[in-house]
C-alpha cells in the first residue's frame, strides 16, 4: 500500500485519534451549522417550487434556493435561526468524529492482520463503511434531535435539549428516537467506504501539488471526496430527513404539511410517485456546498491536531 494511503490509517495512538477526530467534528459542524439548517429546511419542503399555485394551500414559508432561503431564515428568525440544532448537532459532531475515525482505524489495522490483504482501495472501502456505520447508529438519537430543532419555525415545539429528550421517550417511546435510522444506515455505510477509498486515492496525487497553501491539500482531497460520495446517496438522506420528522408534532414545524411517511422503501415510493425523480434530490445543492467545505474542515483540522498531538507528545519525551 502507497505511504499515503497508510497515513491516515496507522498514525497517531488511539487516544489521538480520538482527540484529533472529535476535535475535527467540533470545528467543522460549528463552520457548517447554517448551511445545514437550509439544506434541512430544502429536504423538508414537499410543494412544487415551479407551481406558484402549489403554493396557495402551503402553511408556512416557500423556500427556493440557497442564499434566499438563508435570508428567509436570518429575516423571519433571526441570524441565529441558523444555528438551530447546533447544541445536540455538535454533541454528534465530536462523538461522530472520535467514533469514526477510531472505528477507521481499528478495521484497517484488523484488515491488514489477514492473510489474505484486499486491495487498497478495497480496504478503504471496508473500513470506512464499517467506521460510518458503527458511528452512526450510536450518535443516532443526536442527529434526530438536530434535525427536529432545525426544522422549528418561530414555534418552538422543544425548549431545550433536555426537555426534546424528556418529550420524546414520553410520547414516542425509545424507538422514537430511532426513526429513519435504517435509511441512515444504509446511506452512510456506501457514503463513508466511498468517501474514504476516494480520499485515500486522491491524497497520494494531492500530496504533490505544491501550489495549495497551509498544507490544504488534504483539505482538497476532502473535497473531492464528498462531493462524489454525496452525489451517489443524497436520496437516502432526504429519506432520513422526512422520516425523523414523524410522530405527533409532524404538523407544528416550519413546513406543516409533510406527509405521514413509513418506512424507507414506502418513502421513496411515495415521493417518486407524487414528485418524479427530482423531488428525491431537493436540497442537493446546499448539500454540497455543505458537505465539501464539512469535509475539507475536518480531514484539515484532524491531520493538523493529530500531528501537533504527535509532536507534542514526542517533545514531551525528549
Amino acid at each position: 500500500m502507497s505511504a499515503g494511503g497508510e497515513h491516515l490509517k496507522d498514525e497517531g495512538t488511539k487516544r489521538q485519534v480520538v482527540l484529533a477526530g472529535g476535535t475535527a467534528g467540533l470545528i467543522s459542524r460549528f463552520c457548517i451549522a447554517p448551511l445545514d439548517v437550509v439544506k434541512i429546511r430544502l429536504q423538508l419542503q414537499i410543494h412544487s417550487l415551479s407551481d406558484p399555485v402549489s403554493h396557495q394551500s402551503v402553511v408556512g414559508p416557500v423556500y427556493k434556493g440557497t442564499l434566499p432561503t438563508l435570508r428567509a431564515i436570518a429575516r423571519e428568525e433571526g441570524v441565529m435561526g441558523l444555528w438551530k440544532g447546533n447544541v445536540p448537532a455538535e454533541l454528534m459532531y465530536v462523538c461522530y468524529g472520535a467514533i469514526q475515525f477510531t472505528a477507521y482505524r481499528a478495521t484497517t489495522q484488523a484488515l491488514a492482520q489477514l492473510p489474505y490483504r484486499l486491495p487498497p482501495p478495497g480496504e478503504s472501502f471496508v473500513s470506512g463503511a464499517v467506521a460510518g456505520g458503527l458511528a452512526t447508529t450510536a450518535t443516532y438519537p443526536l442527529d434526530l434531535l438536530r434535525t427536529r430543532f432545525a426544522a422549528q419555525g418561530r414555534e418552538r415545539i422543544y425548549r431545550s435539549l433536555f426537555g426534546s429528550i424528556k418529550d420524546i421517550a414520553k410520547h414516542e417511546g425509545p424507538a422514537g428516537f430511532f426513526r429513519g435510522c435504517s435509511a441512515a444506515v444504509v446511506q452512510i455505510v456506501p457514503y463513508m467506504g466511498l468517501f474514504f477509498t476516494a480520499y485515500e486515492g486522491l491524497r497520494p496525487t494531492m500530496s504533490h501539488l505544491d501550489s495549495l497553501p497551509f498544507g490544504t491539500n488534504d483539505a482538497a482531497a476532502g473535497v473531492v471526496a464528498s462531493v462524489l460520495a454525496k452525489t451517489g446517496v443524497f436520496p437516502l438522506d432526504l429519506v432520513r430527513k422526512r422520516l425523523q420528522v414523524q410522530g405527533p408534532t409532524r404538523t407544528r414545524y416550519v413546513h406543516r404539511n409533510i406527509p405521514e411517511y413509513k418506512g424507507v422503501v414506502r418513502t421513496i415510493t411515495m415521493i417518486l410517485r407524487a414528485h418524479g425523480v427530482r423531488g428525491l434530490y431537493r436540497g442537493l445543492t446546499v448539500s454540497l456546498f455543505k458537505a465539501a467545505p464539512a469535509s475539507a474542515v475536518t480531514m484539515w483540522t484532524y491531520e493538523r491536531v493529530l500531528k501537533l498531538l504527535r509532536e507534542t507528545e514526542l517533545a514531551a519525551l525528549d
